[in-house]
């Protein structure tokens, strides 16, 4: 469905043209949605941050999580997806993400704080939201900074996940979604990690431009 992430930020960008030169902010989630967020921004001639936010992932299983945890604390947790994991090791994984959340606001963000969302149309972007704990979480943070007008926009997601985004957000922008959707690599043609040294480019660019 998409060539790359570079394909369907594009394609994300010219779907939110009605923001085109307004005071949007559109906040990337790290580090699959940096590439996304950037042409987003470009199109849209908005302001780009990132918004960092790390899934809790299972002990034995780091592909697959039970939660998410955003950079201001806030904690989301699955019940039913955390059923069978000990506090102790919930506690254990909530210190480890948010360690490598600084981590990555040092690296990534320069240690700089989050802009001002207060009274903002603000535009989450990430490459496809699979469970939608960090989008839960991102979306959370957003409304206790006031943003004005949240808005959730991805290239693909599951129809349960849009109908609970549509409750939590002020609007959502689904481009994709499969019936048979299992996984956000599913609708890429060509999907890898994304490395930090690729996310400081792309800021670096944007800066410039």
């Amino acid at each position: 469905m998409f060539k790359d992430r570079k394909d369907a930020g594009q394609k994300l960008g010219l779907a939110l043209q009605k923001y085109r030169d307004t005071n949007a902010l559109v906040l990337a989630i790290p580090r699959g949605g940096v590439e996304l967020g950037y042409e987003v921004a470009k199109a849209l001639q908005c302001d780009l941050s990132l918004l960092i936010c790390r899934k809790l992932p299972y002990p034995h299983n780091p592909e697959s999580g039970f939660g998410a945890i955003a950079e201001d604390g806030s904690v989301y947790i699955n019940q039913m997806a955390a059923a069978y994991v000990p506090d102790y090791e919930i506690e254990r994984i909530v210190q480890e993400q948010s360690q490598e959340i600084q981590r990555r606001i040092q690296t990534l963000r320069n240690g700089k704080a989050l802009p001002s969302l207060k009274g903002r149309t603000v535009i989450l972007v990430d490459d496809g939201i699979a469970m939608g704990s960090t989008m839960h979480t991102a979306v959370a943070l957003c409304r206790k900074r006031e943003a004005e007008k949240i808005i959730v926009a991805v290239p693909v997601a599951g129809a349960q996940t849009i109908e609970k985004f549509s409750q939590m957000a002020d609007e959502v922008l689904v481009l994709e979604s499969p019936s048979d959707f299992h996984a956000v690599a599913q609708v890429y043609e060509n999907w890898y990690d994304v490395s930090d040294e690729e996310v400081m480019a792309l800021l670096k660019i944007r800066k410039q431009s």
